[in-house]
């Protein structure tokens, strides 16, 4: 196992890891570190690849090191929706589950460090802050899965592209200051299917947040957020990024 010349106890890639920075890793002591190492493979998934599947039994956990993940569930006659987005450095998998309830794939390309499931229970029976890192970590993905009904149940069209948006400027930018950059990691049919519209209505509202001056377009999945405040007003959200009361009526899931 390579080691760092100037910090001997941390394995040489998990220096500068951002899973260990802003990760679950972030709680290991050193010596951790290096078994959870020992054990990890660094690979990349290419668009399009299963990286989870609703039903298989859960061999093995990952965190996101690049890239974004989507989360999706269908029903018994196929209709598929996506139910969820992860990005670097989030966690991938469910803990003490036996089966995945989620197929996860990836959004664009993508990098993963992984570990079988073993290594990564048996650290979490010795390292109550790793249980804890973890269970924080589902407690915000239910926080934004609730955010997420609200967002689906009560905003209109034009809130809900802009809430997109704003989601992913958040993990590029998550200062939010300035201009931020960032690759969208949907296409439009996706970010419909996410957002519960049409691919035409997504198409529209970009070009009205366009045609407002609030981001502009590189291409077609390239994309400036140029004032965030006006970014969040779009949304629905006021000032302390808190949902607005403006809008009390359920709208139409497509439009």
């Amino acid at each position: 196992m390579r080691l760092d010349v100037h910090n001997s106890d941390v394995p040489r890639l998990c220096l500068s890891c951002e899973a260990r920075h802003r990760g679950v890793c972030g709680v290991l002591e050193p010596s951790q570190l290096v078994r959870l190492s020992r054990h990890t493979v660094r690979h990349e998934a290419a668009p399009g690849a299963e990286l989870l599947a609703p039903g298989e039994p859960v061999r093995r956990y990952s965190n996101i090191l690049a890239g974004v993940v989507k989360l999706t569930m269908t029903l018994p006659d196929g209709r598929q929706q996506i139910v969820g987005l992860q990005f670097a450095p989030d966690f991938l998998g469910r803990p003490f589950a036996q089966t995945s309830e989620v197929r996860a794939e990836a959004a664009g390309f993508v990098r993963l460090c992984s570990f079988p499931r073993e290594t990564l229970e048996e650290l979490m029976r010795e390292a109550p802050a790793l249980h804890q890192r973890l269970h924080e970590q589902a407690l915000r993905e239910l926080d934004d899965a609730r955010g997420w009904m609200l967002t689906l149940g009560r905003k209109s069209a034009s809130e809900r592209v802009a809430s997109f948006l704003l989601l992913v400027a958040r993990r590029a930018d998550p200062e939010e200051q300035g201009e931020s950059a960032f690759d969208i990691p949907l296409g439009r049919a996706d970010i419909a299917d996410f957002l519960g519209l049409t691919e035409e209505t997504v198409s529209r509202q970009v070009t009205s947040l366009r045609k407002a001056g609030i981001i502009s377009l590189e291409t077609s999945r390239s994309l400036v957020v140029a004032d965030h405040e006006a970014l969040r007003n779009a949304a629905g959200e006021g000032s302390q990024g808190a949902p607005s009361s403006r809008r009390s009526g359920r709208t139409q899931s497509r439009s």
